[in-house]
């Protein structure tokens, strides 16, 4: 005779599981290339007219413009490959309308068209020009995923070359270590909307063959002091989640004000999800919450 153990729960909550399994149904393995992932994540974009558009010293960029004096330079997610000004409208609006924020959103340049650094550059040219733009003003780096790992490296650049001072940086469950090391990687591999596969195929992508990815590692930085106050943004079931603990970790033993939201029993890509999940909707309002505060 033998016996069967009990099939573990499901840590997602049933909404966000239904929301994670309606995500995953459409979305291509790796091995379908860039064009394939950058359609899919198009699929299901709204008709919401779009802010007004600027350039940015030659980059793209979409202008939220709020009544408050916080500026935010937001750099959206999708493996530096895939996703757009457009697909990480609404995103954009909710930060804009619960803070009163202007946002900038940047348009960088994607892979595998345009290797690290040329990502990283667009989003410190961009943060540049705000600068200009809005003299004297607060200003917040921001972005999701891989434009979180971008927001986190122009941070460190504005620190290392003298850029723009900042009052916070936001990053929502931000890509922050090639390796993939941590326990979540392993854990929540498949089965949560972004795996772990797609996470390695976006970092061979990004960086050039003969290329070091630890360059493009913001978590992997040797010296973190001095940066400005941080928002961690992180769902408990994402392969990235570990690598966002560790870098809140490295933050605080350097001195650096940091505060980790950890949303449980949802994913990475949740806050797409805003409407439906109200955790996505508890994710916004705490940031929002976060980014109002930066500038006392």
């Amino acid at each position: 005779m033998t016996t069967t153990g009990a099939r573990p729960a499901d840590p997602l909550t049933p909404a966000a599981r239904a929301l994670c399994d309606a995500m995953s149904a459409g979305f291509p393995r790796p091995e379908a290339g860039p064009e394939a992932l950058r359609a899919a994540a198009r699929a299901h974009l709204g008709g919401t007219p779009p802010a007004a558009s600027a350039s940015a010293n030659g980059v793209p960029v979409r202008l939220y413009e709020g009544q408050e004096d916080l500026v935010v330079v937001f750099a959206h997610g999708g493996g530096w490959v895939l996703c757009d000004l457009d697909t990480h409208d609404r995103t954009c609006r909710a930060l804009a309308g619960r803070t009163g924020a202007t946002v900038v959103s940047v348009d960088y340049r994607r892979a595998p068209e345009h290797r690290f650094p040329a990502a990283e550059d667009d989003v410190c040219t961009a943060l540049e020009w705000a600068a200009g733009r809005y003299p004297g003003r607060p200003l917040v780096l921001a972005g999701d995923s891989s434009g979180g790992n971008l927001a986190a490296a122009a941070a460190l650049r504005a620190r290392d070359g003298g850029g723009p001072p900042l009052a916070g940086q936001l990053l929502v469950h931000p890509a922050l270590d090639h390796r993939l090391e941590g326990r979540s990687a392993r854990d929540f591999a498949q089965g949560y909307f972004h795996t772990t596969a797609h996470m390695r195929w976006y970092w061979q992508q990004y960086v050039a063959p003969g290329g070091d990815p630890s360059a493009a590692s913001p978590g992997l930085t040797p010296d973190v002091a001095g940066l400005p106050p941080t928002l961690l943004v992180l769902a408990d079931c994402d392969p990235l989640r570990d690598e966002g603990l560790a870098y809140a970790r490295r933050l605080s033993a350097a001195g650096v004000r940091a505060e980790v939201h950890l949303h449980t029993g949802v994913f990475h890509g949740f806050l797409g999800g805003a409407g439906v999940l109200p955790e996505a909707d508890a994710a916004l309002d705490g940031a929002a919450a976060w980014l109002r505060a930066v500038p006392g």
